[in-house]
């Protein structure tokens, strides 16, 4: 099965990476430059959390904050779940789906090594559909007859 590893190896390398202090509007724009929905919050090389789309939105444009006068260390997400590079995608989907995030920050030991996101997994599990749907079961599952029954 693959792992955080192989997906961490797969993912073009970008910098994608603010400080703490970056005023949102900043923030804003180079998540337009990277094409990307989220940053990686560091200080000193340390990692801090991820500024994201959805914290711009919530954290900041519905608490009628300005993103000229706020900081991206105000509204970013410090506690993402975590995985190692071990983890396999299944339990990162799991992990995904039980805590409603987006975005599982990866580490070893210690030692943060990068983001991955629910994208990335939607792509593995895509690209490997053969290995994780059983044609069978699939088949089963979309032949079933469902009249009468409420959803």
């Amino acid at each position: 099965m693959r792992t955080v590893q192989n997906l961490l190896d797969s993912k073009q390398k970008v910098d994608n990476t603010i400080d703490p202090s970056t005023m949102v509007i900043d923030a804003l724009k180079k998540l337009i430059s990277v094409n990307l929905s989220y940053l990686i919050v560091k200080e000193h090389g340390e990692y801090k959390g991820i500024f994201c789309e959805r914290d711009y939105t919530r954290k900041l444009v519905l608490e009628g904050r300005s993103s000229r006068e706020t900081m991206a260390k105000d509204v970013m997400t410090v506690n993402l779940p975590t995985v190692t590079l071990a983890s396999t995608v299944e339990e990162c989907m799991y992990l995904v789906n039980k805590q409603g995030s987006r975005y599982l920050a990866a580490f070893d030991s210690e030692v943060f090594i990068g983001i991955i996101t629910i994208n990335d997994l939607i792509r593995e599990v895509l690209a490997n559909k053969a290995n994780v749907f059983n044609n069978e079961l699939t088949s089963s599952l979309l032949d079933t007859d469902e009249h009468g029954k409420i959803f």
